[in-house]
């Protein structure tokens, strides 16, 4: 705010309420000179798009982006130089977005309060000119403000736009008022920006009667449409994710979202897409279209993907194009979810920054791209909303009203910035989160009904676990267990990032080891998949070996069936590789039946769902009200194909990959694996193929490396390194009879019957 307040920038709204229509801001001016250079620095009270002498300014969509606006308000600053003229006009539309929408589930009174917010804007152009002068035009007074063209704007329902409005028209001079000042910072995050442009596969008409075109690709972002109409015309879409099992448009699963964009034609020739939103989408509807529906044509339809700018540093292909499929619904999840938040699903009237999600997928995150930006300004945003407390909300930004916070949910204070670290090696991410760590880790201490444990409270559980009783969605593993699981695991992981920053962290040692002796005592025995995962991968377990043996029998007893859900899930496989069920872990990774990794692709999936069987056997949907087909925690399990399967990591103590591992775990049933990750040292790949009758493996690294080929330790510098090894075939677990499984079933939550596995040692 010091660079506004040196600007004599002012916020500014327009005089009068202009209700769902989205207002204009302008200013004109004149140049008599054309200056060295121009730079606007500006912000909103919503999301805004700026022209200058009819150019969008930046790339930036949804701009400011979506912050814990309470306490963190981004500015941004453009280069605009090159668009300047003698004679300038300066205008920024404001929609509601994010900051002054419908978001989440709000309770009157905060309905109440948002539309009493401003459509808010400051801004500051400042020119520099040869001779070291410079003017600034700053937001004040002068500033005029007009009703825009887009007539309503709204996350979850859509846009309206009138390209009819004549510019301009009807202006009033802004009135200043006392906007947010110590909430603006420079901007943290990368740029939300248009990315892949898709084109349809086909127009067609449903049994329904409904001409809808299919992209063959679900996005987030929104359509873009070429035609000619006469002024007046409408065009009117709808969007869904895919259609019923007869073939017809759904939209049920979006609930209340109503996902729609109009268009109000001009004369002539156009193309119109929205401007202030986004939708999840794979279909369109059209609803209305000028010169009828049937009149379409498949190349007036453009899908523009969005979603924040990352480059892309993992790669995966293999053998098997069911699963390459899957690698790619994996990148596309997280693109199309990473919209400067990471959220859970980009379509419903949801959409939010949910922490379990965002830490559980973070590994994969940081191998697919290069999320460390994005991760950092989410985290700054996760302490900022942080209760005084320590409670970390479901959601961040917190824009949901809840007192207490959730096992494996709220944990994501912890594990995504160690898992940062991790992977970029930046022990700066460490000191900026500790004391946010450790009030999460203290949050526990003080609310929980047992010493040593995290016991009571409200928590999500094993969500989707498809071991849950009838009519739940949280799985049959103990909520207790859960949270004092993830418990001893942040204690451990606060304990870790101490110690790499310098900081005194012997209390926490203390408590951990009273936490792990409390555990044991109280669960001498694991009773699910999840906790068996849970033991193990936490080292809480006396004898973990003897836990993941269990866990292996648990999942062979139920006919090679996983029934893990959004907490055991993203270990599962690990807890197998690392205790000898690597062959076990594979059979799971390359199941085709439900329920499966591979199960949605076998049924058109181009996104990762959020339940394994979202679309069942026989066509049917799993539910109506929860039931994304783009929801990607699912995919955090490629961190396990990046990290066993091609066997890429960092060696202990030197994390960013300084120093690296390659052990890969090849399977039979695969003809050939290639893996490449571009770290902050450079290009890593991992290829393992057959070649007669051998397993060939050849790895590239650009540091130093230790290298594990069955069984066999290689200690090799930078360079390419060529290996073979013999071909074992897997051991395939001999299948009980149908319907002779004993203590399990394929179930679904929406079964009615109750499962939970029975084998304890």
């Amino acid at each position: 705010m010091q660079d506004f307040m040196k600007q004599n920038a002012k916020w500014i709204r327009p005089a009068q309420d202009t209700g769902d229509v989205c207002p204009m801001f302008f200013r004109r001016f004149p140049l008599k000179k054309t200056p060295q250079k121009a730079v606007l620095s500006i912000t909103a009270l919503g999301v805004y798009e700026a022209f200058l002498n009819g150019s969008r300014i930046g790339d930036f969509i949804l701009a400011p982006g979506w912050t814990a606006y309470e306490k963190r308000l981004q500015v941004q600053t453009y280069d605009v130089t090159r668009l300047l003229s003698s004679q300038n006009e300066l205008s920024v539309t404001v929609g509601k977005g994010w900051y002054r929408g419908r978001i989440a589930w709000p309770s009157p009174e905060e309905t109440a309060r948002r539309k009493k917010i401003p459509a808010g804007l400051i801004a500051a152009l400042t020119l520099t000119f040869s001779d070291g002068s410079q003017t600034t035009i700053s937001t004040d007074e002068t500033w005029q403000t007009c009703e825009s063209p887009v007539r309503a704007s709204k996350i979850y329902d859509g846009e309206i736009f009138d390209a009819r409005t004549a510019p301009f028209s009807n202006p009033e001079n802004a009135v200043v008022f006392d906007g947010p000042s110590h909430t603006l910072i420079p901007q943290q995050g990368p740029f939300v920006t248009e990315q892949e442009r898709i084109l349809p596969v086909s127009v067609f008409t449903t049994p329904a009667g409904e001409r809808v075109v299919d992209f063959g690709q679900e996005v987030t972002g929104y359509p873009e449409i070429s035609l000619t109409a006469a002024c007046g015309e409408r065009l009117e879409l709808s969007c869904a994710e895919t259609l019923d099992q007869d073939g017809n448009f759904y939209t049920e699963n979006y609930r209340s979202a109503k996902a729609k964009y109009t268009y109000l034609c001009k004369d002539g020739f156009q193309t119109c897409k929205p401007r202030l939103t986004f939708y999840g989408f794979r279909y369109l509807r059209l609803d209305q279209f000028p010169g009828g529906a049937d009149s379409a044509r498949p190349e007036q339809f453009c899908a523009v993907a969005v979603h924040s700018d990352m480059a892309r540093t993992g790669h995966l292909s293999c053998s098997d194009p069911l699963l390459n499929r899957f690698f790619e619904n994996v990148i596309w999840g997280q693109k199309g979810n990473f919209v400067d938040v990471p959220t859970d699903c980009p379509q419903r009237d949801e959409r939010l920054g949910w922490t379990g999600d965002a830490q559980v997928f973070i590994r994969t995150a940081c191998f697919n791209f290069d999320a460390e930006a994005f991760y950092r300004k989410w985290l700054a945003d996760l302490s900022a909303d942080q209760s005084e407390n320590g409670m970390v909300c479901h959601v961040i930004p917190a824009v949901m009203d809840v007192q207490y916070g959730s096992a494996a949910w709220g944990d994501a204070a912890t594990v995504c910035p160690w898992e940062l670290y991790l992977a970029y090696g930046d022990p700066r991410i460490l000191k900026d989160q500790f004391e946010s760590m450790k009030k999460w880790v203290d949050y526990i201490t003080l609310t929980t009904s047992q010493t040593n444990l995290w016991t009571g409270g409200e928590h999500y559980g094993d969500w989707l676990g498809l071991d849950a009783p009838a009519g739940s969605y949280k799985g049959s593993t103990r909520e207790d267990f859960i949270a004092s699981a993830f418990y001893a695991y942040s204690t451990e992981l606060v304990i870790r990032a101490g110690k790499i920053i310098g900081a005194d962290v012997s209390s926490y040692e203390k408590l951990y080891a009273d936490i792990v002796s409390a555990f044991r005592t109280a669960y001498p025995v694991y009773t699910t998949q999840t906790e068996c995962v849970l033991a193990a991968r936490f080292h809480l377990a006396p004898d973990c070996q003897k836990a993941a043996d269990q866990l292996a029998r648990m999942i062979r007893d139920c006919g090679v069936q996983l029934q893990t859900g959004f907490v055991g899930t993203p270990y599962l496989l690990h807890v197998l590789s690392d205790h000898g069920y690597a062959d076990l872990a594979w059979s799971l990774l390359l199941k085709k039946d439900y329920p499966s990794w591979l199960y949605p692709v076998t049924k058109g999936a181009t996104t990762v769902w959020e339940h394994w069987d979202g679309i069942m056997e026989n066509g049917s949907f799993w539910s109506k009200d929860m039931n994304s087909f783009n929801h990607y925690a699912y995919g955090a399990v490629l961190d396990w194909v990046y990290g066993n399967a091609a066997g890429i990591s960092s060696l202990p103590g030197y994390p960013g990959y300084e120093k690296i591992s390659v052990a890969p775990l090849p399977d039979a049933r695969l003809d050939w694996l290639s893996c490449s990750y571009q770290s902050r040292f450079g290009m890593i790949r991992s290829e393992w193929k057959k070649q007669d009758g051998m397993w060939r493996y050849e790895i590239e690294t650009p540091v130093n490396a230790v290298i594990t080929i069955d069984g066999q330790t290689h200690t090799v510098g930078k360079g390419r390194w060529i290996y073979f090894s013999k071909i074992r075939q897997p051991f395939f677990p001999v299948a009980l009879l149908p319907g002779s499984y004993p203590d399990c079933k394929k179930a679904s939550p929406s079964k009615p019957e109750t499962v939970r596995g029975g084998l304890v040692f």
